[in-house]
């Protein structure tokens, strides 16, 4: 029947046929991916949401908000939420700092790529080995940290370690004092005196290299002498009387002081040998061993103690870092129109103006996300925390996740209280991912 009527469009055959068509290759090649995501990231995540309102011993005890309240409550979990907010606001700023001046000045040096080469090593390797090197550079030790090593040999050149660590007089009666003060000779001597000034109490791997057999000197007119030894003998020995077998001891500051006040200051040699000479006949001096001479080497800074194992930990991870970021920002750089430099240059810029007006403004997408990844790096740094803070700072040293994984698995075994914990830290990560996608939205 014809007529002007409407008539119903009849689909045509085989819609769903086609619809499979368009959709489903692509169903087929992410059908296994949404099955993994789902298994191992959903699953898991909206498990441990729920968990998280529950207690320690699974879903029989429901404690609604209780492990949250316990975050900012336990001074443990206090300790690892400032710690994390210490590590934001120092690693990604400098490790960004860092590597734009890498890539800057890297332009104008010849061997750049072997610069290159180093600066990135580190992150050739983990981080958690990266944690064990500088555990051994960082040791209080100087004979085993580099670090410390290096700044002992700063140290000692401005303040020199004395020549023994401790040791107390072979003859009391006749020698008074002590390391801290210096010993003195009880009685005064007189030009041509020559006076032994034994000590002991001293292991023979303290005496300096260098020492040789003591000798007592000849007096001479005009002049006090004396030595210093060791006044130790294995099989046996008078005390105060110099033997064979005995060692002087070098470097040990003698000091004496004249009748007018005045102190005149010698070094023994190899013989443990000191001379005073040109003293006026008939004088009364009193002669000592100076406190310079028990003055304690430089032992080392504990940068794996409380008080600096924070800083520690973070200059070990912009060690790690900046590598990544002086290749990124590099790249960026090199994709740079250099027109736009020439042209500052040519208006009369400086170098400086250029850097901060022109270079930082173009390059201000690539340091965003060099800036952006290394939040998200060191909301969740873990490995480096075990490896490198020992176990009696590791409290001072925890961070988020860390704490996290001692709570859950490290002992306690409180599930309840590790999962709040993860979900406090996946929600600090939201703003920072939210920020990174919207950022790739804008470069679309």
């Amino acid at each position: 029947m014809s007529g002007s009527g409407n008539v119903a469009a009849v689909p045509p055959e085989g819609g769903d046929r086609s619809l499979w068509r368009r959709h489903g290759t692509a169903l087929v090649f992410l059908a296994p991916a949404l099955v993994l995501l789902g298994v191992w990231v959903v699953y898991p995540a909206l498990y441990t949401v729920a968990r998280s309102f529950f207690g320690r011993d699974g879903f029989s005890e429901f404690v609604g908000v209780d492990n949250y309240e316990a975050l900012f409550t336990q001074d443990a979990l206090l300790t690892a939420i400032k710690n994390n907010a210490i590590w934001v606001a120092v690693v990604p700023a400098l490790v960004t700092a860092i590597g734009l001046i890498f890539a800057v000045l890297l332009e104008r040096i010849r061997w750049s790529v072997a610069f290159k080469t180093a600066v990135f090593m580190p992150m050739a390797i983990s981080a958690f080995a990266a944690g064990v090197i500088w555990r051994i550079t960082l040791d209080e030790d100087p004979e085993r940290g580099a670090v410390n090593a290096g700044i002992a040999e700063v140290a000692d050149a401005f303040d020199p370690p004395g020549a023994l660590p401790r040791a107390v007089p072979s003859q009391r009666n006749l020698v008074e004092g002590s390391t801290a003060r210096g010993f003195t000779l009880r009685r005064a001597l007189s030009p041509g005196a020559v006076t032994p000034l034994g000590l002991t109490a001293i292991p023979e791997t303290s005496l300096p290299e260098d020492a040789e057999q003591a000798q007592l000197p000849p007096p001479e007119s005009g002049t006090v002498a004396g030595v210093v030894w060791r006044d130790f003998s294995p099989g046996g020995g008078e005390t105060g009387v110099v033997e064979p077998g005995e060692k002087g001891i070098p470097g040990v500051r003698v000091e004496l002081r004249t009748p007018e006040g005045e102190t005149q200051k010698a070094e023994t040699g190899a013989t443990g040998v000191f001379r005073f000479d040109d003293l006026e006949s008939g004088g009364s001096y009193r002669v000592g061993i100076s406190s310079e001479t028990f003055a304690e080497p430089f032992d080392g800074v504990t940068w794996l103690g409380e008080k600096l194992i924070v800083p520690s930990l973070l200059i070990a991870y912009i060690w790690i870092w900046a590598g990544f970021a002086m290749v990124v920002i590099a790249a960026g750089l090199s994709a740079m129109p250099r027109d736009v430099l020439e042209a500052a240059r040519t208006d009369g810029a400086t170098e400086w103006q250029v850097f901060r007006r022109v270079t930082v403004p173009l390059l201000a997408p690539v340091l965003s996300v060099v800036f952006i990844t290394m939040i998200i790096n060191v909301l969740k740094v873990f490995d480096i925390i075990l490896s490198l803070a020992p176990g009696s700072v590791q409290d001072d040293a925890t961070v988020i996740a860390v704490a996290m994984w001692r709570t859950s698995f490290g002992g306690v075994n409180d599930f309840g209280l590790g999962s709040a914990i993860a979900v406090f830290l996946f929600v600090l990560v939201i703003p920072v991912l939210a920020l990174n996608i919207k950022r790739f939205r804008s470069e679309q």
